[in-house]
């Protein structure tokens, strides 16, 4: 399913280029911090690949043998606190998601817990939290069923931390606005560890690039579209044009790359005609693979033996396969059509039609020519979804400052000029349209 995601803001209004900036009121948002699916399983694991606990087994907090990744996961589907904020608590307590080799110590108090200011880990009351995988599970309860069921029930924790209650922290008046930020500075009664926590978790985190995002590294060749919180690699040029618009690529860092765990890549142009190692012939329609059923449909169809592209079994296993393709198929390659009784566009394509219902969405993306067709002969065709506007366009009204930026079926306000330009999106790429091509996606969350 398509998404839209939606930038929002004035564009008479200027803001500054968006910098790491410490509010100690406000470290990260509630959602952010109990999304127990911010990250996959696989996600996580691209996380802990940068360092040691890439392939670390230990005992979680029952005594089973585990890999990090499993007991990360675990713990805060157990707990109900985001995978992101314990990688962030990790890394600001003991440097464990970046460090190749770290002491067994700091394995042993991964997360800090129980740990205070003044104790000593060779206490013997504090030896039953010692452990990575009782620290990460002690600290995610501490943090939800302490904590938040405490801010929940009585409006504070610990008698003094909660949403817009002020305390004293490194004799600094701080008036926490949410329960999130309340519950850190229990956990971390300090402002220089919580700002740690925020410039991690904004390193990491905090430009999270919508689906249909071509990035590309500053000096490098390669280009990558995001597609669900994943890089899939782009291979050659003719499959990046063949699918997206090269004048929307973004330049980004190495590291804001790196962010993103690797997808399944992008080798072969759209429209490709592949085989398969048992023979079978496929032609592939974006992610979808469809058989051809028969030689003759193939040979009838008008390929040609030369245009083959071999493909292995792991390869394929990558695609979905679509419907067989019949010598009756028609518009094998797609088509645009515009009745020639009302104007109504339809994209017409392997034996499917899709209605396209405004003239915006035609020409973003197909360009402006349409054959005439009578009705009678769009009949001929199943019906299929109707098609939005691509991922990665922005787009804006004639008659309101609103922009947003196609990813995925909804649209996500963005709040300020300044997030526009932190995600290196360029004013001449923003498309004027509709607002009834506006309004026929989904409004969501917004950007900031």
């Amino acid at each position: 399913m398509k998404k839209l995601v939606v930038l929002v803001f004035s564009l008479l209004l200027l803001f500054p280029t968006k910098t790491f900036a410490f509010n100690a009121n406000y470290l990260i948002s509630d959602w952010d911090f109990t999304d127990i699916f911010s990250l996959d399983f696989n996600q996580i694991q691209h996380y802990l690949n940068r360092g040691f606990l890439a392939d670390y087994q230990t005992e979680d907090s029952e005594g089973k043998v585990r890999y990090a990744t499993d007991i990360i996961w675990r713990t805060a589907q157990n707990n109900g606190i985001s995978p992101k904020v314990l990688l962030v608590m990790l890394q600001k307590e003991q440097s464990l998601i970046e460090d190749d080799d770290p002491s067994q110590n700091q394995l042993d108090w991964a997360m800090g817990y129980a740990v205070c200011d003044s104790c000593s880990k060779s206490d013997p009351a504090i030896q039953r939290w010692l452990g990575f995988g009782k620290q990460i599970n002690s600290a995610a309860m501490q943090l939800s069923d302490g904590y938040l069921a405490d801010i929940e029930a009585y409006g504070t924790t610990q008698g003094k931390y909660g949403p817009n209650v002020p305390v004293e922290i490194d004799n600094a008046i701080v008036t926490p606005v949410n329960a999130a930020t309340a519950a850190l500075y229990a956990y971390t009664p300090h402002l220089h560890g919580n700002e740690n926590f925020v410039e991690i978790w904004d390193r990491w985190f905090s430009t999270n690039y919508p689906s249909g995002s071509l990035l590309q590294a500053v000096g490098d060749a390669g280009v990558y579209v995001i597609e669900y919180g994943f890089k899939r690699p782009i291979h050659s040029w003719s499959a990046l044009v063949s699918r997206f618009n090269p004048n929307l690529i973004i330049e980004v860092s190495q590291e804001t790359l790196d962010n993103y765990p690797d997808g399944s890549p992008i080798d072969f142009p759209n429209y490709s005609i592949l085989q398969d190692q048992e023979s079978s012939i496929y032609l592939l329609v974006d992610d979808t693979l469809r058989p051809f059923d028969s030689a003759d449909a193939y040979h009838s169809l008008g390929f040609k033996d030369d245009e083959l592209n071999p493909i292995d079994s792991d390869d394929l296993a990558l695609y979905e396969i679509g419907e067989p393709l019949t010598v009756s198929t028609t518009s094998i390659t797609g088509e645009l059509v515009r009745l020639s009784t009302n104007g109504a566009y339809f994209y017409l394509q392997g034996g499917y039609r899709h209605a396209v219902l405004t003239e915006d969405i035609a020409r973003v993306r197909f360009g402006s020519h349409a054959r005439s067709i009578i009705p009678m002969e769009v009949e001929q065709y199943k019906e299929a979804d109707q098609l939005l506007l691509p991922d990665g366009y922005l787009i804006k009204s004639g008659l309101e400052p609103t922009v947003y930026v196609v990813a995925e079926g909804e649209i996500l306000p963005i709040a300020s000029e300044s997030t526009f330009n932190s995600f290196g999106w360029q004013w001449n790429d923003i498309i004027t349209v509709s607002n009834e091509t506006i309004a026929l996606h989904r409004l969501g969350d917004t950007i900031e």
